[in-house]
């Protein structure tokens, strides 16, 4: 019989649809449109931050640097490339006679934008503000109560509201704000008293090329020729890094829960095609009697399981193509994406690809048994089940999971996750095979109970054909998934309503200036005599170098390290007579308050160990311009976790007595504190100064948290659902097998009840045991999902917890006893006959 006779008889057996392939189509169809949707739209944002990453970052390239601007040797450089727009970013306050607010001061030159188009609302296309005037955020607008043509004050300066933004177009590339975005003239700054030395401030200039520059390039010679300089760049490739990882991360995330689904979709794969050929037992044997051979079963169901499979993996692209959509209009307002269909050939054939592979892998084993038995074999498998032929099924079983490791790792930006992520769900499948072969044989050495039920729940776990091993699987993976989802649900929300709130200051000022600390610390205590006030210094400087005497290392030369961040770029400095709160000196001993010696240093412990920098090194800074050495004097262990301020280093107060600088503060209230004037007073006290509610900017860290959680659990509900199926699937494949003792269990006498109690006291004894299988390894994949993926704290809540662990139990006995009300329906006589 040749591939045309084959097709034939298998059109004939799908003509009345795919009934008994069902499951089959439905993990297909839940597995690969998953992976298909998020394909889709990881591709779509990608390429949006490709082809827009000049608009997106308002330039080619852009130069930062912390408290000065580009001296006119660098101007006169980069102006050889192209057209330059300089400004500045810095935190200020805005305020009218009834409000004040913090925003995110934004300074720019008459060239602004370089790329892409700022929107006011009413006006349209429009430059940079004239002197004296500004654009507001809808929010700032908002919340001073201003609206087009007010006034509002802004340091010393009063301004007036030229416009309300409606489209701002390099939000994205300026990364979070703790405030909303107010829009100047470049010279605003200076003339309100913001940029002075000592202030903490941005300067970012951007390029916009004359040719077709390499920005890699460019920014490689500027870098060269300003080798002392420590420019912060990027280029119009990178035009938002944080984007660019949060993309990067999250599609990992979401692939990894597809190819999760895909897993225990395969599962019911398998189940199904083998309930499948369970049911065409009988046709099988006839077509062997009638003289098909081995290779021709093959073929016809082969054909059979391959069209279900890619009708499913068919439906499931379609519909991750239609969802697309949908879901770039939910990111709209945070990640540069279009709403419109998105076509990505090559994310639409990983998906399928992998759906047919899985495919492959979980069917294969079932059709290999089907076709080696002979037909009387095959006849008796009622009541002498088949034995397993795995040698068979060996070989498409290996490529098909070496064509899934191949296409995860090939396709992947993190090719070590996706392999680690396919050898865990490898080991968790060996495992519940190996619990299912456990349950079965600690069945066997059981004593007999005298309860006549569940004596023969117990036999019905270990008895020839049992679905032990399937059911445990299923189960498994799908009570695991329950907890799974309720460990990370819970654990993100605690550290939202724990953590952060525990440990947070009221407010952060910025740039209070040395001589008013006193006046600053009176206003705080006319609200409250308990307020608690910390003050530090804060300065920006660049690392030089380090190490021992007469063996400095120069950081511009160093390889780059993850542990090594402390080093690089413009850091955060301070100076202390004592240990900061939060911090353990673990090396060395801290300087005497009031040292007036050498110059010394604390340095974050962490960052000694990955940089090899010991006790009685030395430490080279430069600060606006001048270089400060000091001795290691101690290492420190710091809490980061604590919403204070925590400095990698820490110098002796005599280290940068020539230094300008201003100092921030933290200020604490007591409990129902009346603070309605102290924005206001504070503002009119120091108008250079920043001051930062830290109330609202926990409200968006937790919207934002919110979102994380609703995001993972909207993604993770596709594998519930496909976890849901395979059970459905399980327990009918369990059901349909059990025909035949229930029938005789009938004749013999046996009750509805009594059948139904059977059913109970069985799955009931399998979700009991692997009720704490699940608690363990849902748990336990949680843990690491919060704490390696997210780094947040593992704080779960575990009555919630073990609450759905309940409910899936619920589920799974209920799904249990649904699938045996048609065993008790089903007539003795015609059921013999047919069997």
């Amino acid at each position: 019989m040749g591939w045309s006779r084959a097709w034939t008889i298998a059109r004939r057996d799908l003509a009345s649809g795919f009934r008994g392939l069902r499951l089959l189509l439905v993990c297909l169809f839940l597995g690969v449109g998953a992976l298909a949707a998020i394909g889709s739209l990881t591709s779509a944002i990608q390429g949006e931050l490709n082809s827009q990453g000049q608009a997106i970052l308002g330039g080619d390239i852009e130069i930062e640097l912390w408290q000065r601007t580009l001296n006119e040797e660098e101007r006169a450089f980069l102006a050889q490339y192209g057209t330059l727009s300089p400004g500045y970013r810095l935190q200020a306050m805005a305020s009218t006679p009834d409000a004040a607010v913090p925003v995110e001061l934004k300074a720019v030159d008459d060239n602004y934008p370089l790329y892409g188009t700022l929107l006011i609302e009413g006006q349209g296309a429009s430059k940079a503000p004239q002197s004296g005037e500004a654009y507001l955020a809808p929010g700032a607008a908002e919340r001073l109560g201003v609206a087009t043509g007010d006034s509002f004050t802004l340091g010393t300066e009063q301004l007036q509201v030229a416009g309300i933004i409606e489209e701002e177009p390099d939000r994205l590339s300026e990364g979070f704000a703790l405030g909303q975005t107010v829009i100047v003239s470049q010279d605003l700054p200076e003339q309100a008293g913001l940029v002075a030395p000592g202030s903490m401030f941005q300067s970012k200039t951007r390029v916009a090329f004359d040719g077709a520059q390499d920005p890699d390039a460019v920014v490689e010679e500027l870098e060269a020729a300003f080798p002392d300089v420590a420019f912060d760049t990027r280029t119009r490739n990178r035009a938002s890094p944080g984007a660019d990882r949060f993309v990067s991360r999250m599609g990992e995330f979401l692939t990894l829960i597809g190819l999760a689904a895909l897993v225990i979709a395969g599962i019911g794969i398998g189940g199904g095609v083998n309930s499948y050929l369970e049911a065409r037992r009988n046709s099988i044997a006839t077509l062997k009697i009638l003289g098909a051979t081995s290779g021709d079963i093959a073929r016809i169901y082969a054909l059979e399981i391959g069209i279900a499979a890619l009708v499913g993996a068919a439906a499931g692209l379609l519909v991750g193509v239609l969802v697309t959509p949908l879901l770039a209009g939910a990111l709209g307002s945070l990640l540069p994406v279009t709403t419109s269909f998105v076509f990505d050939p090559w994310a639409l054939v990983r998906a399928a690809l992998f759906g047919l592979l899985v495919a492959l892998v979980f069917a294969a084993p079932p059709l290999v048994r089907a076709r080696q038995f002979p037909a009387m074999a095959l006849m008796r498998a009622r009541v002498s089940p088949l034995g397993r032929q795995w040698k068979a099924a060996a070989l498409p079983v290996l490529l098909g999971v070496g064509g899934i490791v191949a296409l995860a790792i090939i396709g992947s930006s993190n090719a070590m996750l996706s392999a680690l992520f396919l050898a865990g769900a490898a080991a968790i499948l060996g495992f519940l095979a190996l619990l299912g072969w456990a349950i079965r044989w600690a069945s066997t050495k059981l004593p007999r109970p005298s309860d006549p039920i569940v004596r023969a729940a117990i036999a019905n776990l270990h008895r020839p054909g049992a679905a032990t091993g399937s059911l445990v699987t299923a189960l498994g993976f799908g009570l695991s998934a329950f907890v799974l989802l309720a460990g990370v649900q819970t654990s993100l929300g605690g550290n939202i309503q724990q953590s952060v709130p525990d440990r947070a200051p009221d407010y952060f000022v910025l740039d209070i200036p040395r001589e008013g600390v006193s006046d600053f610390r009176s206003i705080i205590g006319d609200v409250s005599d308990e307020a608690v006030v910390t003050t530090v210094p804060t300065l920006r400087g660049t690392v030089v170098s380090f190490g021992s005497e007469g063996d400095q290392m120069l950081v511009s030369e160093m390889e780059e390290s993850d542990g090594t961040w402390g080093l690089r770029g413009e850091r955060g400095l301070t100076y202390s007579d004592t240990i900061p709160d939060g911090n353990v000196v673990t090396s060395g001993e801290w300087w005497a308050d009031g040292h007036s010696g050498e110059n010394f240093v604390s340095v974050d412990e962490e960052l000694a160990t990955a940089a090899g920098i010991a006790i009685g090194d030395l430490i080279t800074v430069n600060v606006l311009g001048v270089e400060f050495t000091a001795r290691v004097a101690n290492t420190r262990r710091i809490d980061w976790e604590s919403l204070g301020f925590n400095n990698v280093w820490v110098f002796s107060a005599n280290t940068f007595e020539t230094a300008p600088h201003n100092l921030a503060a933290t200020i604490e209230l007591p409990e129902g504190s009346e603070t309605g004037g102290l924005l206001r007073t504070l503002v009119q006290a120091f108008p250079s100064a920043s001051v930062i509610e830290v109330g609202p900017i926990l409200t968006e860290a937790r919207t934002i948290l919110d979102q994380m959680s609703l995001a993972i659990l909207a993604a993770a509900s596709v594998t519930v659902l496909a976890g849901i199926a395979v059970l459905l699937g399980a327990i009918a494949a369990a059901r349909a097998a059990r025909i035949y003792d229930t029938v005789i269990l009938r004749v013999l006498g046996a009750s509805r009840r009594q059948l139904l109690a059977l059913q109970f006291a069985e799955f009931g004894l399998l979700a009991a045991i692997l009720a704490g299988v699940a608690l363990a390894l849902g748990s336990g994949i949680a843990w690491l999902i919060v704490t390696q993926m997210f780094e947040f704290d593992w704080l779960p809540d575990w009555p919630q917890i073990l609450a759905v662990l309940g409910g899936g139990l619920v589920l799974v006995l209920a799904f249990a006893l649904g699938a045996s009300l048609p065993l008790l329906r089903a007539r003795p006589a015609q059921t013999l006959r047919s069997l």
